[in-house]
């Protein structure tokens, strides 16, 4: 027997199907936002630990690099190269991990070397100064003006180099302050080296009275250098008349001394060559002034009309 066709045929959108689709769907787009979240997440969490581990690795490459120097017979004693060996190290590797953290995040390494190589002439002129260092940097540790433990003169600051790197000539004053001068500041600019020689000259000026003995002050004078084994007899200290002031006849005495007894010998030298002075009865006078007093006649004041 034929089956009777059924009097009432349900609407697709009335299908139990479309609801579980529908539910499906939006499951699937969250569940891809998820997992483009926790990849984001995870890429930033691993860049980042990139990053710590960049720097603490730059640290060790640095002290690795000026380790490896020190071991080294040539350069054992060799400081100004350890400090910027090691500064060298400490930026390659700031340099490769930044690399890594970025590619990490989904930059395409040669991406980056396209985008430095089209920009490379902007970053010149926009890194002048910064890269003017590193030249002058290479070229003070080629030439070797000065090295790590001298006492130097910079651009009008005079201290003892402390450290030298790509960028930087660190000197520490007299007065224990961390002084930096510009690589591009230290190999464009006059540079006095006290710790080259291993001997230094002082020149010193006293002024006698005219009425003194010149023989006997200049006797007196190195007399002086003979008392005081400080001074080198090769050179000879010299002594003369260099100029006759107004109050005083100058005398100068050029006396050699090793670098690390220098100002030492300087100071005491003054206050030896006073008391010398002071005993001997040799004057030393200070300028003076005359002063004159006088007298102005009032004048006759005209008759009034």
């Amino acid at each position: 027997m034929a089956q009777a066709a059924p009097l009432h045929t349900p609407h697709p959108a009335a299908s139990p199907i479309a609801g579980p689709l529908g539910l499906t769907g939006k499951t699937v787009a969250i569940t891809k936002v998820g997992d483009i979240t926790s990849d984001v997440a995870v890429n930033l969490c691993i860049a980042f630990a990139i990053l710590i581990f960049t720097l603490w690795l730059s640290q060790w490459a640095s002290k690795f690099a000026v380790a490896l120097l020190r071991r080294w017979p040539r350069t054992h004693k060799d400081l100004t190269l350890q400090a910027f060996v090691g500064s060298l190290a400490r930026y390659a590797v700031v340099i490769l991990g930044l690399i890594a953290m970025l590619r990490r995040l989904g930059v395409e390494t040669a991406s980056i070397i396209t985008v430095l190589g089209a920009a490379s002439l902007a970053v010149g002129l926009a890194l002048q100064g910064a890269l003017t260092n590193v030249a002058a940097g290479v070229m003070l540790l080629v030439l070797r003006p000065y090295q790590v433990g001298d006492t130097v003169t910079i651009a009008g600051k005079t201290g003892t180099v402390e450290r030298l790197d790509l960028f930087n000539s660190e000197l520490r004053d007299g007065d224990n302050l961390k002084i930096l001068v510009p690589n591009s500041k230290s190999f464009g600019d006059v540079i006095v080296n006290m710790s080259d020689m291993k001997t230094r000259r002082m020149e010193l000026s006293f002024g006698i009275g005219y009425e003194d003995d010149i023989g006997e002050a200049i006797a007196a004078l190195l007399k002086c250098c003979d008392d005081d084994p400080r001074i080198l007899t090769d050179p000879a200290p010299w002594a003369n008349v260099t100029d006759l002031g107004a109050s005083a006849v100058a005398l100068t005495l050029r006396a050699w001394a090793n670098r690390d007894v220098y100002w030492e010998a300087r100071y005491a030298m003054l206050r030896r060559v006073k008391e010398t002075f002071q005993a001997a009865r040799i004057d030393m006078p200070y300028p003076t002034q005359v002063s004159i007093n006088k007298t102005v006649e009032p004048q006759p004041q005209p008759a009034r009309r």
